[in-house]
């Protein structure tokens, strides 16, 4: 399994059938009958589809990008009356903060999804095939990109993950399932049925690559990973507790899993930091609490612990977010980002030092990226070399470390495994197979 950490990576926290963990998980429950026939359905129609996606130009794949950003303008007060129905419902369950901000989809969202798909539309195709070495009696060995025909992908109740998703997904020539948390239902039918699939009629392609599973409940979830024959790949986006329990699932049977689960970034600050830089690290960290990659633990070198201690806790006053201070009765690296009611805290902690900061990072948080506040370009040297998480940074914010942040163009999520393979924010770069080819030298 692939772990990741999508930027807003908590299913809501009160939603009872968004949380469930690997002991809770019984096979009835699994195997609910119109949640397995909703998701083979919807594979069953994408796998059909998936020749219109892996045969398309690349004039096609981009004009269909440019018509989800235009159908987004013009379908926006559809979307924003289902929308609002989601928000209402949410609060009568009991939805508070950061839930409800990543369920939210406003003016503003919806124009930064149009200007992420327009962005995305211009990037440049990726090769098919290159030449890797001459072999032998004429011959050259290429190697080729070739979609996976047909991706899952479930996530949290943050409705623009649809768009996120099923844009890489076309980008990629891949056709795909999707399923959100149930609270985002009534967005995600209409962004896909507002935008996705009129998007891809008008491109000329098959708008039934791209399928929403319309089942609530977390039995859906559990379905999508039980077809290994239809969804070979799944993306998982949530809290860690289901995202870990899905992704052992999609194991047992044989389905392979991004799992998009820990988050939490760190930024240590030297005792050679510019305070005011610091600061204004801190704030532009906090700018959104609900996101894995948000400020969770604040490292201070213990030389200017007693300096800098009072400066903090009254920014973060200022900024209305709590300190856990010494003596903290949590892990330092508790995510607070996946603790309902409690997001607005930023664990604070003393370290001995750059190397010491770097080492808390590895071994306290989940890796996913951690920053240094510093003029020291020795201790910037020691803490770089140190830290071997994702991304790392020097007087920026982790909250680059953001597909489209970092490399201008949206992400299914974050990558922090410390095995092979795709690491960092995942695009649609890393959504192919590749194959080698033998051929005759030309």
């Amino acid at each position: 399994m692939t772990r990741i950490t999508g930027e807003d990576a908590a299913e809501p926290a009160s939603a009872q059938d968004e949380r469930v963990s690997a002991q809770d998980e019984p096979v009835e429950f699994r195997a609910d009958p119109e949640a397995v026939a909703a998701v083979r359905s919807a594979a069953e129609a994408a796998d059909r589809a998936k020749g219109s996606l892996a045969r398309a130009p690349e004039d096609a794949i981009s004009g269909a990008l440019r018509a989800m950003a235009d159908r987004l303008g013009r379908s926006a007060d559809a979307i924003g009356a289902a929308n609002s129905d989601d928000m209402r419902a949410a609060e009568a369950a009991g939805l508070t903060g950061a839930l409800l901000d990543r369920l939210r989809l406003d003016e503003g969202r919806l124009k930064a999804m149009a200007d992420q798909l327009l962005a995305l539309a211009e990037v440049p195709a990726e090769p098919v095939s290159r030449v890797v070495r001459e072999l032998p009696g004429d011959l050259i060995a290429e190697e080729r990109r070739r979609p996976v025909g047909v991706i899952g992908a479930n996530f949290e109740a943050r409705p623009n993950v649809v768009a996120d998703i099923a844009s890489q997904l076309i980008k990629s020539r891949n056709a795909g399932v999707l399923r959100t948390g149930s609270a985002a239902l009534r967005s995600a039918i209409a962004l896909a049925d507002e935008v996705v699939a009129p998007a891809l009629a008008a491109a000329g392609l098959d708008p039934a690559a791209i399928q929403l599973v319309r089942v609530p409940g977390q039995a859906a979830a559990y379905a999508l990973v039980g077809e290994p024959g239809l969804i070979p790949l799944v993306i998982l986006r949530g809290s860690g507790a289901s995202t870990r329990a899905l992704a052992f699932a999609a194991a047992r049977r044989g389905v392979r899993t991004l799992a998009h689960a820990d988050g939490g970034a760190v930024i240590y600050i030297d005792a050679s930091a510019d305070r005011r830089r610091a600061a204004q690290l801190i704030e532009a960290s906090l700018d959104r609490l609900g996101v894995c990659n948000r400020l969770n633990l604040l490292l201070v070198s213990e030389q200017i612990w007693d300096s800098v201690l009072p400066e903090v806790t009254a920014l973060l006053d200022r900024l209305g977010v709590a300190a856990s201070l010494p003596p903290h009765r949590h892990p330092l690296g508790h995510e607070w980002a996946l603790d309902t009611g409690h997001e607005a805290t930023v664990t604070v902690a003393r370290a001995g030092g750059a190397v010491d900061a770097a080492a808390v990072a590895n071994q306290e948080t989940s890796g996913l990226a951690a920053a240094i506040v510093a003029e020291d370009r020795d201790a910037v040297g020691m803490f770089l070399d140190t830290y071997a998480g994702t991304g790392a940074f020097w007087n920026a914010t982790p909250r680059l470390l953001d597909g489209f942040k970092l490399l201008a163009v949206p992400e299914t999520g974050i990558n922090i495994d410390k095995v092979p393979g795709p690491r960092g924010p995942v695009t649609f770069r890393d959504l192919y197979l590749r194959q080698f080819v033998v051929v005759p030298k030309p």
